[in-house]
């Protein structure tokens, strides 16, 4: 991708634009995850169950905090293990929302009172986080349908409904991530 593209994407996206980028796992509708109306169009576009939390993608822990998480000591190295760089499984954890804040985020949490997110390490995404702030990005489907393995695919599901596409140039069919739960400092498999 030039500069130009780039540039594209990034004004599309803090403007409250959706596109179809290939993930850490595999491809996934992105938009800003501090954007309600963002999430909602994501969620019509993919007729995503509306009770249905996101996951968040993050490029550093200090992007949870933006979400009104404080980590403890023990959770940054629960995280720090869960997360290390090369690991084959990617892992989304899920955390409680501060009771404080919960409504703040509740079109994020769909009455969970949860957030989950994923700490990705792609070129891409993390640059693209770091401009944009933290993104939601379910996987670029409709609900029940097979997950996109090329952008062929993705483009044939959501045609102009979504605002770009980002070829991998190559098939993305990854399992999608692991998810884990996060509670008083344990970690409980909710999905493998």
């Amino acid at each position: 991708m030039n500069e130009a593209e780039y540039t594209y994407i990034i004004n599309i996206l803090e403007n409250g634009g959706i596109g179809v980028v290939p993930t850490d796992t595999i491809y996934g509708i992105v938009g800003s995850a501090l954007l309600p109306s963002t999430v909602e169009r994501i969620f019509a576009v993919r007729a995503r169950d509306k009770n249905k939390p996101l996951i968040i993608l993050i490029a550093s822990y200090s992007d949870i905090a933006r979400f009104d998480i404080r980590l403890t000591g023990r959770e940054r190295r629960i995280l720090n293990d869960l997360w290390r760089p090369r690991q084959r499984r990617k892992t989304s954890v899920i955390m409680p929302c501060a009771h404080t804040t919960a409504r703040k985020w509740y079109y994020l949490h769909r009455g969970a009172n949860t957030l989950a997110f994923r700490l990705v390490r792609t070129k891409l995404l993390t640059a693209l986080i770091r401009h944009v702030g933290p993104l939601v990005a379910p996987s670029a489907n409709p609900q029940g349908a097979q997950p996109a393995c090329t952008i062929r695919q993705a483009r044939a599901y959501f045609g102009g409904s979504v605002d770009f596409y980002v070829s991998a140039r190559r098939r993305v069919c990854a399992l999608p991530s692991r998810i884990v739960r996060l509670i008083d400092g344990a970690v409980e498999i909710v999905r493998e």
